[in-house]
Formats: structure tokens, sequence, C-alpha cells
């Protein structure tokens, strides 16, 4: 008998949520394992003995430690590939794999709880130059996702009519900046697409304040 997949995951964390909306949508079970980064629980040696660079989402399947949120979605993908989270041919993969990238390469890595830590403690920006940080280069990165999702033209979601793995980007992204006050809506493309996810039962069930952990 299979075991069932293990996720160490923060509630809040914007990369555990892309994970838990894909498992959602491939209607994936998995046991969930809170890992409280405010806390430290990511420093702790118990947690390091199972992933080397401490992050979350941390994905535990058939006895394999799988670390970086986009390479374990495409993992889930290859190994359960119904429904897709990828298209069929190779220019609509290389494209939606731009949009995700775009979130998980451009507008994430400036904005994650150790960059912004890093501000404050080591810099002594306050609070609020931190959250003039956060909101600049959110918006700058939400503009240029915009542009992007005009040129793919007419859609429900990102790319076509079903989710993809840049909906899974997408909606964390737009969540933390809501958050943080950086608004979405003249934003006509980012606000349309986030608007049907948030329609879909996977993008509910993966909701941070339905995890175990929420605060």
């Amino acid at each position: 008998m299979l075991m069932a997949m293990k996720l160490y995951n923060y509630f809040r964390s914007s990369a555990s949520y892309r994970v838990r909306i894909a498992l959602a949508i491939k209607n994936l079970p998995y046991d969930y394992v809170p890992v409280h980064l405010l806390k430290g629980d990511h420093k702790k040696p118990e947690f390091g003995a199972l992933s080397a660079d401490g992050f979350v989402p941390l994905l535990e399947d058939a006895g394999e430690h799988l670390s970086q949120s986009m390479a374990i979605m495409e993992y889930l993908d290859e190994v359960h590939p119904s429904p897709p989270l990828l298209p069929s041919d190779p220019v609509g993969r290389a494209k939606v794999r731009a949009l995700a990238q775009s979130v998980a390469c451009d507008i994430h890595p400036l904005n994650n709880l150790r960059v912004l830590k890093y501000l404050v403690r080591e810099l002594k920006a306050s609070e609020e130059a931190k959250n003039d940080w956060y909101r600049h280069w959110c918006r700058e990165g939400l503009q240029s996702l915009d542009r992007q999702l005009q040129r793919v033209g007419v859609a429900t979601y990102c790319y076509g009519d079903s989710p993809t793995l840049a909906d899974c980007c997408l909606v964390p992204q737009v969540v933390n900046a809501q958050r943080f006050g950086v608004g979405i809506e003249t934003l006509g493309r980012v606000q349309a697409v986030f608007e049907a996810c948030m329609k879909h039962p996977a993008f509910a069930a993966a909701d941070p304040a339905r995890c175990p952990d929420a605060e």
C-alpha cells in the first residue's frame, strides 16, 4: 500500500500555497506537516535533516524529499498527468512556464519573508519603507504579468480554459498583494484570471485560511 505524500508547509508561504493548489487540482491526498517560519521551525535540526535548503514547501513522496515549488509541481504533473498543469504542445508549455516564472522568479524573490526580514533587521528599514518596497516590486511585476496575459489573448485562466502552472503561481501572489494593499483593479487580465480561479474548488481548498496552522 502506498503511503500518502507529506507536504511540509507554512500556511502563509506563497510557494507552499502554489503546491497546495496543484495537489487540489489533481485531487491528490497528502498529510499536512506545518513548519512555522516565523518561529524558526525551518532552522531546526529535524527539518534540516530532511531539507538541505531549509525552505518550504518540501514534498515527501515514495521516500524522496523534493524542494522548490516549481520543481514539485512539474514532478506532480509527470507522475500524475491528469488533469494536466501544462499544455500538450511545446509552445504552450513554454508560454505557461514563462507566465509562472514571471511570478516565481521575478516577483516572489524580491518580496519573500527572508528578504523583508533583512531589510528591517540588517538594513534598518522602517516598517513603512519595507511595505513600500514590497508594494513597488509587486506592483511592477504584476503589471508585467498583466501585459503578458493580454498577449496570450482571451482565456478563462492564464492560458486556456483550465488551470495551469501559471494560475497556481498567480493566485498566491495576488493574495499576498492584497494583504499588503497592492491594488489590482487596473490590471484587467490579472484580476479576471484571479476571479475565475477563486471560483474553482481547488483554489478554495488550498486557501491559507483553511490550513491547519492558519492564524
